[in-house]
């Protein structure tokens, strides 16, 4: 079931995404987070009317997505970067991409019109998710992060909403 977040999900979240901080590339933050730094994230992006989803399980938050501002100059308050985080053990289910659709849904209903996906790379399967909702590639930074002694790459694609109500 998907949902809105709460501040009770906090921890869930937490344990979620630690588990990618620690031992992937996919975000360039290297230390993790606690139950108070998610708290505060979530009611920032919240109380700005950014949509923070969760996908549950059994009463248990097996998922996430949800968008943040894509800058902070007014001319960009349309534009938003989209992130979807799964649990390690149910990576590959569909959370992930059910999660996307409803999040899309939301920004579309919410007149926000351009979505932006920052990718580390490699990471194919993130991009063919993207690409599967109809982002399109259209930038690639070179050498921009580095973690766990490594040079990473971003990738950026782009999904324009109006594309969403085309299909």
């Amino acid at each position: 079931m998907i949902r809105q977040v709460t501040l009770q999900d906090a921890g869930e979240i937490a344990a979620i995404y630690n588990h990618y901080i620690e031992h992937t590339t996919i975000t360039f933050e290297e230390s993790c987070l606690t139950v108070l730094d998610l708290s505060a994230r979530i009611d920032e992006l919240t109380s700005r009317n950014y949509p923070w989803l969760v996908y549950e399980v059994d009463g248990r938050v097996a998922g996430y997505a949800y968008a943040t501002p894509w800058r902070t100059r007014a001319a960009y308050r349309f534009t938003v970067e989209s992130a979807v985080y799964v649990d390690q053990a149910r990576v590959g289910s569909g959370i992930g991409s059910q999660l996307y659709r409803k999040l899309f849904e939301e920004l579309a209903e919410n007149d926000f019109k351009t979505v932006l996906g920052l990718i580390a790379l490699p990471n194919e399967q993130s991009v063919r998710m993207h690409e599967k909702f109809g982002f399109l590639p259209v930038g690639h930074h070179r050498e921009v992060g580095f973690k766990f002694d490594q040079w990473i790459d971003v990738g950026v694609w782009q999904l324009m909403l109006a594309s969403l109500t085309d299909r």
